[in-house]
């Protein structure tokens, strides 16, 4: 590999390229931006509609690097038309990257791809990001591919609580790509007085306007902790079904309008819905397209906090790509880059100190960099075995009509 034509992403020639191609935060960015173009014509800008199709050698018919992601969850520039940080590697590194906004919930992603998956063959993407126990499932299933450690010297930059997770030790397969929570949110204009718990989603003046998330996790760990029990401990089957029950309750008696993934803020924004279960950074985001008109609160009881990994499928023929690009967004200076634009909380350690000299006041967002405090009220959905995953799982999607 030639040193002339691929830096490592620490070179200062990489960090100039980030500079130069930067885009801007996403609050400076919709500030700017909603008088030139509406919401609607941003987001399909960055829509790619779907892989192509493998070729022969299961590289694509570009032959290019295949990424899919769940949507805005990586930085654009100013016009909604590019993703600068994805062009800066892709300069830097000679590697061309084709990027899916393919993900709307872990489910119906590995419904898509799972048949492919399972019989070994190229699923038509090189790089997945899933969240922790979809990730748990791929590695206990021997669908991904083993990192080359010494080909990703930035992953060192991962914050230590993320370096060894229960279901990839070592991170031998998986690097963390972003982390938040998830809580409730609504709009101020419609829920003035706001909301404090999840008990408040069945007030039945909101009946019909509520939409609760599709990841199970997410849904059942919030219900879990409002009943008083703690998602990462020691629950019952009893317990979970008990949670489980207040969803089929509030679905069948209309209270509950819908149960999406990641478009559920599409609701909100066409006032189909005033409240919701939410993730935060998609809160944070939405509030930068339309005006500050909702809020997001991790309730009394507490919320849950995730994690999306990124991994390379077993059958990709671009594992070494693959390495390079999670190289380069494990520089501090890049993650920075996305942290200032997806609005969750970055794994790499030194991305707040070069916020702090870009962006100080989103060096300080505790959503980004959260405090020991706002840690303390949020719980990891305990890891399941097999037997509970396609139990608990399978029921929950039964409930919700999956």
């Amino acid at each position: 590999m030639s040193s002339d034509r691929r830096p490592l992403p620490g070179d200062p020639r990489v960090r100039e390229l980030v500079r130069q191609a930067r885009g801007v935060s996403r609050r400076r960015f919709l500030a700017g931006a909603a008088g030139a173009a509406g919401t609607g014509a941003l987001l399909a800008a960055c829509g790619t509609g779907g892989p192509t199709q493998a070729g022969p050698d299961g590289g694509g018919g570009s032959g290019a690097l295949r990424w899919a992601n769940w949507t805005q969850y990586l930085d654009q520039n100013v016009e909604g038309t590019g993703f600068p940080t994805l062009e800066a590697f892709e300069e830097t590194s000679g590697i061309d990257v084709e990027y899916f906004e393919d993900i709307e919930d872990n489910d119906s992603f590995y419904g898509k791809i799972s048949r492919q998956l399972e019989s070994g063959q190229d699923i038509g993407y090189d790089v997945v990001t899933l969240t922790d126990w979809m990730t748990a499932r791929w590695i206990r299933q021997e669908h991904v591919a083993e990192l080359d450690r010494t080909r990703m010297p930035n992953a060192a930059n991962i914050l230590p609580n993320l370096e060894s997770v229960d279901f990839d030790d070592g991170r031998r397969y998986s690097l963390t790509w972003q982390s938040g929570f998830a809580g409730i949110a609504w709009n101020i204009e419609a829920i003035p007085d706001g909301l404090r718990s999840v008990s408040d989603l069945w007030d039945p003046q909101h009946k019909g306007r509520i939409v609760v998330l599709s990841e199970m996790r997410d849904t059942i760990g919030l219900i879990m902790l409002e009943n008083g029990m703690d998602p990462a401990g020691d629950w019952t089957t009893d317990d979970w079904f008990d949670a489980l029950d207040v969803v089929q309750r509030n679905l069948d008696d209309g209270q509950i309008r819908q149960v999406r993934g990641n478009s559920y803020t599409e609701d909100l924004k066409s006032g189909d819905a005033v409240a919701c279960m939410a993730w935060s950074g998609d809160i944070t985001s939405l509030n930068y397209e339309v005006g500050g008109k909702f809020a997001f609160a991790i309730p009394d009881a507490g919320g849950t906090l995730w994690s999306d990994n990124v991994m390379v499928p077993k059958a990709s023929p671009r594992r070494a790509q693959a390495e390079e690009l999670f190289d380069y967004y494990y520089d501090p200076e890049v993650a920075a880059e996305v942290a200032a634009w997806v609005n969750y909380i970055t794994p790499v350690q030194g991305a707040q100190e070069v916020l702090a000299r870009t962006d100080p006041e989103l060096a300080e967002d505790p959503m980004i960099f959260p405090t020991e405090e706002i840690l303390s009220r949020a719980h990891v959905f305990r890891t399941l075995t097999p037997a509970e995953e396609e139990r608990y799982n399978g029921q929950f999607l039964q409930v919700i009509g999956v």
